[in-house]
């Protein structure tokens, strides 16, 4: 609906009244019409005191130096130092009153927001108290969800659309008792929700996702408006908001205080906000600020009153400055002006403010609020809010809950939610049922129609565990999962939405129907493929059974990811759990043949109860006649004999003088039986409610993350210097303080201290200056458009946009958010790789040379870098890859020093960068960003999109005052910026402002103090008034309440500042192309040769690697626990029929360190790749293959480590040969495995889109080159269609033929008594006599006849030597071994030559649309 437009806030700080307030007022009558009672509370606290584990400068260890025992010992007696968030901090704000809480980062202004909203958790001691009305904290704890907070993060299921989030977040706060007048919840819950998404202007959004940053969905600042929308729908008492203005442009940041404003004043909220760079418009909305420096309180008091006080302490307050970042900027030396007079007394530290403030008369009128918790006025609305509170409550709730709802409806919510969720992530669920589908029909055509007689014994067998194995592997997704959606799940719980069992309960209801779907189209693929028992209870015994089992599988791994706070962990046990779980399931090792020590995990294993009740299932009551090499003597001359006179041979539950086997003997040889399948399947589900009771609690136990300051990391390497650095930084401000009160007293009396620490730094500053690159050309743009096509349709994103940066010139790029000002600086920059770009874009007035992206600096929004650099390596990575290769390397080098001392980096210049959270800071990165960008001494511009975001008021003041320094040397720069203060404002020259489609509205000079600028749009009808910042007014007038229904793009278009604009930027391309140019261009795309590239970024690589303790830790000791159980599993194999079995199985399992390994080693390889592209790629730093080959090398000496690791822990434990050709054969194969699969991962890697597609390719590649690499089904086996190629293809197949030849050729058998077959021959006939033709041919080549003399039980031992039996799986002879080496060596080079060919074909593409 249209309003009439909002008039700026003038100088008394008079503000018209937001728009929606008639409806807030309309409820809250209507609510006392019904007579509920108010929800008043308001919050005091005094003598706060906040104390965590201080983490200035942490160390961060290396692959080597984490062993240093000594050195640990050493450092672990000191005790870790506290450090001090909060200082005796004290407030109040009352019912109906709003704090503005302000403060640099690190300050502790979200930790005051966390103390008052009750979040205490993750913070080592809090001393004081906090009162909630008359409550203490403890009690306050079961309100939990009146008292809610606004984090900085927006935390939401991405694929869930904005109406689909309000609703789950409205219909868990519905009240039990209804106002009057409404009918149904339903119109209540309809009702708000409507008034909210109103309330924020997004009620177009309702359709569209909420998205991420991987996700498509609402813009950045819809996206905020949603989670404030989604606090306000708890409908509290007291609300904390942390910088909830962030990526909001500055009228919609003006909108959102109001409404707070106009909620606080009617309902009779307590409200208490942090801003950074907040406008006065915004600011004169509060009742009181409270500033913080460093955790110490300096001001706390009328809103009105902060500016006198600090300008009668001496402190200047500049014209049209916004007064918040005034008040904060009153301690730092940099940023404050003294005024005449006071530059001997004015306070030059927190401590010296907090004193003068203590001295104050505000001081003694705020100390007397703090008693309001004592008063009958807080008691009695205190009473009133629990009587509130308690009639909203659901009936069926207890009185100590903090909920809404009843249990069942928190269930049902939950559960649509899921679904929706489901439905969302359509693709997934695709991507898994599509996988599951191919499985089936792969498995069905590998097992395809299994004989019923002894050959289909270990066929059907195989078919039967992979039918588990590959539900219990999809399964597997749900730890990751469980680490997604988390955050989310702890704000809701904070937000007191629903019970976490409720959420456990929605997620198990939500499985069924897609395990159902994927274990129906599984089940009847893969069972009639292999033709199983062919009867209807057979069937559905065997597809309730799987289905049952992977249900429990499901809640399994949702129970491990839930038990665990972070990712590595819970992704660690998983995997050991997998190992555990499949080995010992009964297929590989069958259960009379497990060792005791490893024997109980067959008890606890769900998959063994699986795999025994489908077994069972399967050869009950069956008669299996024995073929092949089990039937002892078979082949001519041996048809039809009498009973007794053949046996079979290998065959569990094998009856001596029998020729075949009864199903019911062979399932007892295994220890199995048809009772047990019905008390497995109960016992199937007992595992499963174990398991999903133990996930409800440890979901009740989850918490979110908390805030324990922000940590510098110092690599070891680095550490003399770094910590030095790191201290002296986090000293800088006191220092300062400390400096100015006496290091420059030289008693001239005339020159200040102040002016005198600035005269030095301007020396300092004109010397680096004298080192920076000057740049002569002049950079164009004319009548630039820019249209991508979308499902609608063409769209044109820019539209005749044209302009100029010369050098020595700073300009600005505005507009409202969606303008197109990042996509112009995109395809200024030429880093569009779609869309159809028109127009001219020029340097000098010629074409773009070659060189240009490389010569061109572009500092992104998002702050990229390589997490395990530190500040100094990334700039030195940066000089050396793209300056000129005639600069010799230790001129570059030097370069970086101007450039570190220039940015102020050299207390941080060996501090890693880490990400944000665990390393440099927002600002701090920022400044790295743009250091990158400038080490390359980009000769012809510098782009940067939205340096301040995310910045408080001194740091973007930093940043922009750095960008002037730059201009003023005469570099080209060209800025996009969001809510500039006038401040910032005023330090550029000239402003390109753009409308929504990318229109112009202005281009040409500011002027000085933006006259020229207020002149343009006042001569057009919208004056900018005297107070407000010109920045704010222009965005407001081109697309907020100002806009007058004008179309400025028009008024633009017909000035007669646009006709001037057109004809200089002709002259200036005709007065450039006239002159000769101003850069030279060397042609070369690169500036390095590719040896050095290759050599610069392999040698990043390395030391990225040798600090990444987590992923190399990991790689190794999966290697050492897989070796150490599949050694001990298959502890000294003996020399009996059955070992055979085992000789195959233990090296089998070698395969199985590659998906453990792989599954940590792709979002490694992505994170780099994502790196590269975004940032390195685009401006020509290096070339693909350097990266690959880099990323590659970088990998091997920790590959050749765990190889050897492996082999000692497993090879001698299984008791494998000890000759040195055999067993350094063996070591010499493992070694090239480990390549071989690192290159498998890294080439999916190479050309996934991200690694949720990479994790669910690998189990489809994997599990196919496991199926056919001759195990699961004997070579002789496998159905002609699949023999002839994909075995031949397959690297796992010469895997295991050398290693077996190596390991097992040669190696003696003998038989068990119950492995022989024993008959008896014809009357008269010795044994040998009657098997002397059986033995001279065919399968009776291999056999051993033990006793040929005897004339009664022959006893036949299937195979004489390891040899025999490899002969019957295609390996014919030894020399076959080294054959299958050298093939093995083959695939090494061919695995990662596709990583280059991929990577290859995914730069290729991403370069297409230029």
């Amino acid at each position: 609906m249209e309003t009439a437009p909002d008039p700026i806030p003038d100088s008394t700080g008079v503000v018209h009244e937001w728009k929606l307030k008639h409806k807030v007022e309309a409820i809250r009558e209507r609510d006392s019409r019904s007579g509920l009672p108010k929800r008043e509370l308001g919050v005091t606290w005094k003598h706060l005191t906040v104390s965590a584990i201080s983490s200035d400068a942490a160390i961060h260890e290396n692959v080597i130096s984490q062993f240093n025992i000594p050195k640990k010992i050493q450092e672990s007696r000191h005790k870790p130092p506290l450090k001090t968030i909060l200082d005796n901090t004290h407030g109040c704000v009352k019912p109906g009153e709003m704090l503005l809480v302000l403060g640099r980062p690190g300050s502790g202004c979200t930790t005051l927001l966390n103390m008052i909203a009750n979040n205490r958790k993750g913070y080592q001691n809090v001393e004081g108290d906090v009162k909630y009305g008359s409550m203490d904290a403890s009690e306050a704890e079961k309100y939990r969800g009146q008292i809610v907070m606004n984090t900085e993060e927006e935390l939401f299921f991405p694929s869930l659309t904005v109406g689909q989030t309000m609703d789950f977040a409205t219909r868990l706060k519905i009240p039990y008792q209804l106002p009057d007048g409404v009918q149904s919840k339903e119109e209540f819950r309809q009702e708000m929700m409507d008034f909210l998404l109103e309330s924020m202007s997004i009620t177009h959004t309702r359709g569209t996702k909420v998205g991420n940053e991987f996700v498509r969905g609402v813009s950045g600042g819809e996206r905020k408006r949603v989670s404030i929308i989604e606090t306000l729908a708890t409908r509290g008492s007291v609300f904390c908001w942390d910088n909830s203005t962030r990526g909001l442009d500055a009228s919609t940041a003006l909108d959102y205080a109001k409404a707070i404003r106009a909620m606080t004043d009617v309902l009779g909220l307590a409200s208490i906000v942090t801003l950074y760079q907040a406008g006065n418009g915004i600011y004169d909305l509060f009742d009181k600020v409270l500033v913080l420096d460093a955790g110490k309180e300096i001001y706390y008091g009328p809103m009105q009153d902060a500016r006198p006080f600090m300008e009668q302490l001496g402190f200047v307050c500049r014209d049209g400055a916004n007064v918040a970042d005034y008040l904060t900027g009153v301690t730092v030396p940099t940023e404050r002006l003294i005024a005449p007079g006071h530059e001997k007394t004015f306070p030059r530290n927190a401590d010296q403010v907090r004193s003068e403030y203590e001295k104050s008369t505000i001081y003694q009128k705020m100390i007397a609020e703090y008693s309001y918790p004592e008063t009958d006025e807080a008691k009695e609305k205190t009473k009133l809010f629990q009587g509130g509170v308690a009639a909203e409550r659901d009936n069926h709730l207890p009185n100590s809950s903090p909920l809404t709802v009843s249990f069942p409806q928190q269930v049902l919510t939950c559960i649509i939610r899921q679904y929706q969720i489901l439905w969302g992530e359509k693709s997934t669920i695709a991507i898994k049922q599509g996988s599951t589908l191919a499985q089936a029909l792969i498995s069905g055509s590998l097992f395809y129609n299994a004989p019923d007689n002894s050959a289909g014994i270990f066929l059907k067998g195989g078919a039967l565990f992979f039918a588990l194995l590959h539900n219990c592997l999809l399964s597997m997704s749900e730890v990751t999962d469980s680490f997604h959606g988390r955050p989310v799940l702890a704000k809701h719980k904070a937000f007191a939405y629903f019970h976490p069992a409720a959420f456990c309960i929605a997620q198990v209801t939500a499985d069924i129907p897609v395990l159902l779907f994927q274990v129906s189209i599984f089940a009847i693929v893969q069972y009639f493929m292999v033709g199983l028992a062919m009867s209807a209870g057979s069937w559905f015994t065997y597809w309730i059974v799987v289905f049952a089992t992977t249900m429990c599988m499901t809640a399994c791994f949702r129970m491990i990811g839930a038990a665990f706070s972070n990712f590595d962990a819970a992704s660690k046990i998983s995997g050991l759990a997998v190992k555990l779980l499949i080995m010992y399931t009964g297929y590989m090792i069958i259960r009379p043949k497990m060792h005791p020590w490893f024997g109980w995990i067959f008890w606890i294993n769900p998959l063994a109860y699986a795999f025994d009740a489908l077994l069972s299932n399967e050869f009950k009551g069956q008669t299996i006649p024995c073929v092949g090499p089990n039937l002892v003597p078979t082949g001519p001359g041996y048809m039809g004999l009498e009973d007794g006179q053949q046996a079979c041979a290998g065959v569990g539950g094998a009856v001596p003088g029998r020729s075949y086997v009864l199903g019911d003997d062979y399932l007892s040889s295994l220890e199995y039986g048809s009772s047990h399948i019905w008390r497995n399947f109960g016992i199937i589900w007992a595992f499963w409610a174990l398991f999903v009771a133990v996930t409800i609690l440890a979901t009740t136990h989850w918490k979110s993350a908390s805030e324990g300051g922000p940590s510098l990391l110092i690599p070891r390497e680095k550490s003399k210097v770094g910590l030095r650095g790191a201290r002296k930084n986090k000293a800088g401000d006191e220092e300062a303080a400390v400096d100015e009160k006496g290091g420059f007293s030289s008693g001239s009396g005339s020159e200040t201290d102040e002016t005198l620490v600035v005269k030095g730094a301007d020396a300092q500053t004109q010397k680096q200056e004298g080192e920076l690159v000057r740049n002569t050309s002049v950079f164009t743009w004319k009548n630039l458009c820019y249209t991508v096509s979308t499902p609608d349709g063409d769209r044109q994103l820019l539209d005749n946009v044209q302009g100029w940066v010369k050098p020595g010139m700073l300009g600005a790029l505005m507009g409202s958010s969606g303008a197109g000002k990042t996509t112009l600086l995109d395809v200024l920059a030429q880093r569009k790789t779609e869309g159809v770009i028109k127009g001219s874009i020029m340097v000098d007035g010629r074409e773009l040379p070659v060189s240009f992206q490389r010569n061109a600096g572009y500092c992104e929004q998002l702050d990229v870098h390589e997490p395990y650099a530190t500040v100094r390596e990334a700039l030195e990575f940066s000089a050396l890859l793209r300056q000129p290769r005639e600069v010799p390397r230790a001129e570059k080098l030097r370069y970086v020093d101007t450039i570190i001392d220039l940015l102020e980096l050299h207390d941080l210049a060996d501090t890693l960068i880490g990400r944000v959270g665990m390393g440099l800071s927002v600002e701090q990165r920022k400044r790295v960003t743009i250091g990158v960008e400038l080490v390359a001494k980009p000769s012809i511009l510098i782009f940067l999109d939205e340096p301040t975001s995310g910045l408080d008021g001194q740091s973007a003041y930093n940043t922009v005052r750095f960008l002037r320094k730059l201009a003023d040397v005469g570099q080209a720069v060209l800025v996009t910026i969001h809510q500039p203060s006038a401040q910032l404002f005023a330090q550029f020259d000239t402003l390109l402002l753009l409308q929504r489609g990318g229109k112009t509205v202005y281009f040409g000079d500011i002027g000085d103090n933006a006259a020229t600028v207020r002149d343009y749009f006042a001569r057009y009808g919208a004056p900018c008034p005297k107070e407000a910042n010109p920045a704010e007014h222009m965005i407001d007038v081109v697309s907020g309440h100002l806009s007058q229904g004008r179309d400025w793009n028009e008024v633009w278009l017909a000035s007669p500042e646009h006709s001037a604009v057109v004809k200089e930027l002709d002259e200036i391309i005709a007065e450039a192309a006239s002159k000769p140019a101003g850069y030279v261009d060397d042609g070369r795309e690169f500036a390095t040769p590719l040896l050095e590239q290759t050599q610069v970024v392999a040698r990043r690589m390395n030391i990225s690697l040798f600090r990444n303790r987590d992923y190399v830790n990991n790689k190794i000791m999966l290697h050492i626990s897989a070796a150490l159980i599949n050694g001990f599993s298959f502890w000294m194999i003996g020399d009996d029929i059955s070992d055979l079995q085992m000789i195959l199985f233990t090296i089998f399992q070698f395969i199985f360190v590659a998906p453990g390994v792989i599954a940590q080693l792709q979002p490694l390889f992505i994170d780099r790749r994502n790196i590269f592209e975004a940032r390195e790629k685009k401006s020509k730093m290096y070339s693909w293959i350097a990266f690959v080959t880099g990323l590659i090398t970088s990998e091997i000496p920790y590959l050749m480590i765990c190889g050897v690791l492996y082999y000692c822990c497993w090879y001698y434990t299984v008791g494998f040969p000890t000759s040195s050709k055999r067993a350094g054969a063996t070591l010499f194969v493992m070694l090239m495995y480990e390549f071989v699969y690192t290159g498998m991962g890294q080439f999916i890697a190479a050309y996934a889109p991200n690694a949720v597609f990479a994790s669910l390719a690998n189990p489809f590649i994997l599990g196919i080159l496991v199926a056919f690499c001759g195990v699961l089904v004997p070579y002789a086996q496998i159905q002609v269609f699949w023999r002839y190629w994909i075995y031949y293809l397959n690297p796992f197949n010469y895997l295991m033929g050398s290693m077996l030849v190596f390991a097992a050729w040669d190696w003696p058998i003998s038989c068990n008594p119950h492995e022989l077959a024993r008959f008896n021959p014809p009357n008269g006939t010795t044994c040998g006599e009657y098997l002397s033709t059986y033995l001279e041919k065919g399968y009776g080549m291999a056999a051993n006849l033990l006793n040929p003399d005897a004339v009664s039980e022959c006893q036949v031992c299937q195979y004489k030597s390891g040899s025999d039996y490899l002969r019957t799986i295609n390996l014919m002879e030894y020399s076959y071994g080294w054959r299958d080496a050298g093939i093995v060596v083959i695939f090494v080079i061919s695995s990662y030559a596709l990583v280059y060919g991929l990577m290859k074909l995914r730069t290729k593409t991403s370069k297409k649309a230029e």
